[in-house]
């Protein structure tokens, strides 16, 4: 064991010392597992993100971003164009450029499925809190983000759609229209 971590780690130094990262390089199940606790970053998946200028936005023939999806594509990564001039502009500014969302949008929303991530909310009368879990995690998993116990306890959870209570205007509105459901413990 101590011979193949040894040799593993000498061929990752060789391609780290050629400024190569590790998410280009190719590695068996076996290797994934040795290098797992070094916790080596450039193993990690990336996002890359170009700040362009406000006619770039749209333009998609900037020789520069082109370079950048190049070397992205190479790691299956994705690229995000942003103009940070902009990005503290209102919506309405964006959307007179032709522009539906911003960069920064983008970002987290790539990041998010990058990661495997996705978010569920939780609404009480004082509050709405937002929470983030791992896709295809079951109901009980994500009770227990918010609290130990309520995994243990998990019977069932009471679910509407964001949709429903933005158009009822409030939980007790949503009962009425019929349109809360109860979901057991399989539900995703």
């Amino acid at each position: 064991e101590g011979l193949k971590e040894v040799e593993l780690l000498k061929k990752i130094k060789e391609n780290l010392l050629a400024n190569f990262p590790l998410r280009r390089m190719e590695f068996t199940e076996e290797e994934l597992k040795i290098m797992k606790p070094f916790n080596f970053l450039t193993l990690k998946p990336m996002i890359y993100m170009a700040n362009v200028n406000e006619e770039d936005l749209l333009n998609k023939n900037n020789e520069h971003v082109l370079k950048v999806e190049g070397y992205a594509e190479a790691e299956g990564a994705k690229v995000i164009k942003v103009c940070a001039k902009i990005e503290d502009e209102k919506l309405e500014f964006l959307n007179d450029l032709g522009i539906e969302e911003s960069g920064l949008n983008k970002l987290i929303k790539a990041t998010y499925s990058l990661l495997g991530l996705e978010t569920f909310f939780t609404a009480g009368t004082d509050e709405v809190r937002a929470w983030t879990y791992k896709k295809g995690m079951k109901a009980p998993e994500c009770a227990g983000i918010i609290h130990t116990d309520f995994q243990k306890g998990f019977i069932r959870a009471e679910v509407m759609s964001y949709f429903d209570l933005e158009k009822y205007g409030n939980e007790k509105a949503v009962k009425e229209a019929g349109k809360t459901r109860l979901e057991g413990k399989e539900y995703i």
